[in-house]
């Protein structure tokens, strides 16, 4: 789903979208690279669990953990935007950044 490169190409917020990237610690990042790891691994173990037919009750668990696991990593992520990219942006007076988190946020609660 996320590709490692792709989910942590982050370095600094910028204001225009091609351009905008976040700057986490190392701590953060290795946090998150784990937490994306762990979440490939377990949709490995479900597409193996179809292809050994296993129990739809069973593989439906699986999915519940998965999603689990993204409501995790969603959680850690957003907190560091908040502290670092979102902080940033208000202090730098782009208060349009508030606008942005509340659509943000929305959709995670979707979900």
């Amino acid at each position: 789903m996320f590709e490692e490169e792709e989910a942590l190409k982050f370095e600094q917020c910028n204001m225009n979208h091609s351009e905008r990237q976040s700057h986490h610690s190392d701590k953060v990042k290795k946090s998150l690279i784990s937490r994306l790891n762990r979440v490939e691994g377990q949709v490995r173990g479900i597409k193996g669990l179809i292809e050994k037919d296993t129990y739809c009750d069973d593989i439906i668990t699986q999915i519940s953990a998965v999603q689990s696991a993204l409501n995790s990593f969603s959680k850690v992520l957003l907190e560091a935007h908040l502290k670092s990219c979102v902080t940033e942006r208000i202090q730098d007076g782009d208060l349009e950044v508030v606008d942005e988190l509340l659509v943000t946020i929305q959709r995670l609660m979707k979900k």
